[in-house]
């Protein structure tokens, strides 16, 4: 897991093999575009860096591409320097995956992505179709290009997929797949997944930790969820942060955080057994 260094507090971690330490907190991108405030927006995702975290995630299609834009507005000023920036492409062939890259840049206003990662690996064919219709081959191109630096892939649904996709001939940089208490009991990536991961030296990156809310309803609190899922051997987690309130409960989560012991984690996989066996509350998985 490699957690050797803090930075101003906040646990850092190396990202598989790319050699760049990111914090274990990623600032979701999902809900900065929610409610398209801008100033909002901005506010938290500057307020995150200056606190220290340095990885921010996105998404072409997040709310219409107002994620993008935002966070591009908020990058600006040198802010983008300082951080590790993903974002990710729907395409299943060259000229999708192109032209949304072109997109993404453009909204996040800078002349490459860190990371780019396939979206939502979560249907049969989706392999097949990234590796036969010319999209891995953009890919490729692109970061030959100096447009992106790394390549990786993510999804929610189904684990053997994901082996699909690691199945094939590539060397991926990142995957990134739910990491909480629910996931340990149905279709589980991290125990499916994550220890493949760990053997290639390939980027870890959670997400879900509270299952989108549906986990605290098992009673255990989003503070001990985030405490187990940063105990896991994941590189970093992205947690949605719609507020400087949030962001700020967050990071102390983050700065107090400790392993947990395997008691502890017993303890608490045992309380979200009863919730967990047939994936009622991790919806994207079952929707």
């Amino acid at each position: 897991m490699g957690t050797t260094k803090r930075v101003n507090g906040i646990p850092t971690r190396l990202l598989g093999s790319t050699g760049v330490r990111v914090t274990v907190l990623c600032v979701g991108g999902y809900h900065i575009g929610k409610d398209r405030d801008t100033e909002l927006g901005v506010r938290v995702i500057r307020t995150a860096i200056d606190e220290g975290i340095n990885f921010l995630d996105n998404a072409w299609c997040y709310n219409q591409g107002e994620s993008e834009r935002i966070m591009g507005h908020a990058l600006q000023d040198g802010y983008r320097d300082k951080v590790f920036l993903m974002t990710k492409n729907h395409g299943r062939d060259a000229a999708t995956y192109n032209e949304q890259l072109e997109e993404s840049l453009k909204r996040l206003q800078t002349d490459y992505i860190d990371l780019v990662q396939f979206h939502e690996v979560i249907s049969e064919g989706i392999p097949d179709q990234i590796f036969s219709h010319g999209a891995i081959e953009a890919a490729v191109k692109a970061k030959a290009a100096g447009k992106i630096r790394f390549i990786g892939f993510t999804g929610h649904r189904w684990p053997h997929l994901f082996r699909q996709m690691l199945d094939y001939d590539f060397a991926w940089d990142t995957v990134q797949f739910p990491a909480n208490l629910l996931d340990a009991q149905y279709r589980s990536f991290t125990r499916e997944i994550l220890p493949i991961l760990k053997e290639r030296g390939i980027g870890a990156i959670g997400m879900k930790s509270l299952a989108g809310g549906e986990l605290l309803k098992t009673g255990i609190s989003a503070q001990d969820a985030i405490r187990y899922a940063l105990s896991l051997p994941i590189d970093s987690l992205v947690s949605g942060m719609d507020s400087t309130e949030l962001l700020a409960k967050n990071l102390e989560t983050a700065r107090n955080w400790a392993p947990l012991s395997d008691k502890e984690k017993e303890k608490l996989l045992a309380q979200a057994a009863p919730f967990a066996a047939d994936g009622h509350l991790e919806q994207y998985k079952t929707a």
